[in-house]
């Protein structure tokens, strides 16, 4: 069996071991991303919805950089939320700054009751970029 090319962006390594889970895992020319947060440096909910959607946007943004990829090698988006009607536009000017002109990648938005304390995740699909 070959072993999981696991990827890890700096400074979040403690969260990652306490929970036993991969930041990313790269596979062919795929990197498949576990679902990002806005969780503060101790690993708390940022209290403030915004906020908190910035932040798991900004962490989603150091695994892909520590992967070698920008947003825009995104191809495949799950997002998961406790109040989707009542979130959406504050998710959505988060997203579409960060996400950029079209063509947009696949999106499923999935309304759930509980994350963990948080309100929002994020996971993705991102084709890796191919050496020039």
């Amino acid at each position: 069996m070959t072993k999981r090319d696991a990827i890890f962006p700096a400074g979040r390594q403690a969260l990652y071991e306490i929970n036993r889970y991969s930041a990313a895992i790269r596979s062919g020319d795929f990197l498949f991303v576990s679902g990002q947060v806005g969780s503060r440096e101790d690993g708390s909910p940022e209290p403030v919805f915004e906020k908190q959607v910035q932040l798991a946007f900004d962490n989603l943004a150091a695994v892909l950089k520590a992967a070698g990829c920008t947003f825009d090698d995104i191809v495949d988006v799950t997002t998961f939320h406790t109040d989707p009607a009542a979130q959406w536009n504050a998710i959505n000017a988060v997203r579409l700054k960060a996400i950029g002109e079209p063509p947009y990648p696949n999106w499923t938005a999935v309304g759930v009751n509980w994350l963990a304390g948080f309100d929002f995740e994020i996971k993705v699909i991102a084709r890796l970029p191919q050496p020039s």
